[in-house]
């Protein structure tokens, strides 16, 4: 089905009262009007990709849309406080709220997201990895974006941040020309082998550095040893890493409770010797990519004589986890996450309100927050 005209589009995806709306106020007269954008819960300011279509809509409307930014980007935002002013025609902004806000709301929480995930673990470089679970391109864009966002929030108090992602559509937000990423759990079924599929993907690719899932066939210190020794030169050379993706039904080779407690004893006694929650247990020394799994992985590196192999951990890694594993100083070199995604979503409803008509302020009782209160409101830029 070919695209609709611009027009028809928006008519066609917006809530049908917004279109009522826009042709009763064009019977009965237009007026000038502005708009309050604004976030129920605290956030990050992700405003770019809303700002930038609605300036798209004004020029093809040919129409004036003026945006007021309250909170440059990257900004922590308070409950409730007005992100954007947007004044107008009212027959131009009438049937822009629905499309408008689902462009803002999203990209803020998850830049919130991103930006708390990077200051819990602040010596670990991110790798965005949300796109499988994105709803289609447009969100895609909109994830890739946010995570950008909170990231670069985040390196301005010292965290390492995100240094890329796992796609080359939306990799521009981190500055790069490609995604990044090496082989799949299905590269690895197919070779048969951890290792084979290692030499399958050097072969092929002989620059690129080498990060090697291990938990395939249940053998991560195994595997990743074996894959350290044969490539012992990228090993020496800090080019090659191991991935731990370990499922969450099973422990990491080697590992039980009891081992898991042991390990961090030798590393971090200071996180298991405090009050824990079931969720803050289960990262430490549970199942799947804990603390301890994370530990063991690298006790086994350094005493066979591979410090230089890094150490990527993936699965489940959101703001609670990270935090943990920050606690239990796990030497992470890279989380791959896409985690930032909000989980919650009804937290990523962005809402809109008329405060001010034709100069008149005025607003539906109970939002009288949203008011310029006669220009005490200052922008955040």
């Amino acid at each position: 089905m070919p695209p609709l005209p611009v027009e028809a589009d928006i008519a066609s995806h917006t809530d049908v009262y917004f279109n009522r709306t826009k042709q009763i106020v064009a019977r009965f007269g237009d007026c000038r009007v502005t708009y309050a954008v604004f976030l129920r819960r605290p956030v990050v300011s992700a405003p770019r990709l809303v700002m930038e279509w609605l300036a798209t809509i004004a020029a093809e409307r040919g129409t004036q849309i003026d945006v007021e930014l309250m909170h440059k980007e990257g900004e922590w935002v308070g409950a409730g406080d007005p992100i954007l002013y947007i004044t107008g025609a009212f027959t131009q902004l009438a049937d822009l709220e629905t499309l408008y806000l689902q462009k803002l709301g999203p990209a803020c929480v998850a830049a919130h997201n991103a930006y708390q995930m990077c200051l819990e673990l602040p010596g670990a470089a991110f790798l965005a990895m949300e796109a499988r679970h994105c709803a289609g391109a447009e969100m895609q864009e909109m994830m890739g974006y946010a995570a950008a966002v909170g990231s670069a929030a985040a390196k301005r108090e010292g965290a390492k941040g995100f240094i890329g992602n796992a796609t080359d559509v939306t990799s521009h937000w981190f500055g790069n020309a490609r995604g990044f990423g090496t082989m799949p759990h299905a590269l690895i079924g197919y070779a048969g082998s951890t290792l084979r599929a290692a030499e399958m993907f050097h072969e092929t690719y002989p620059e690129d550095n080498l990060t090697v899932l291990v938990d395939y066939f249940g053998r991560e210190v195994t595997d990743g040893l074996e894959v350290a020794r044969h490539f012992k030169d990228l090993a020496a050379a800090g080019r090659l890493s191991v991935r731990l993706d370990t499922h969450g039904g099973r422990f990491l080779e080697g590992l039980d409770p009891a081992e898991s407690y042991a390990v961090l004893e030798r590393h971090a006694p200071g996180a298991i010797r405090r009050y824990r929650s079931e969720t803050e247990l289960r990262h430490l020394v549970g199942t799947g990519v804990s603390a301890a799994a994370v530990w063991r992985m690298r006790e086994a590196l350094d005493e066979a004589g591979f410090p230089k192999v890094g150490i990527v951990a993936s699965s489940g890694f959101g703001v609670s986890k990270c935090r943990v594993m920050n606690e239990a100083r796990a030497p992470i070199d890279v989380v791959g996450t896409g985690s930032f995604i909000p989980n919650t979503w009804s937290e990523t409803y962005a809402t809109a309100d008329i405060v001010d008509y034709d100069g008149q302020a005025r607003v539906k009782l109970g939002r009288e927050f949203l008011l310029r209160k006669n220009g005490a409101r200052k922008r955040g830029n």
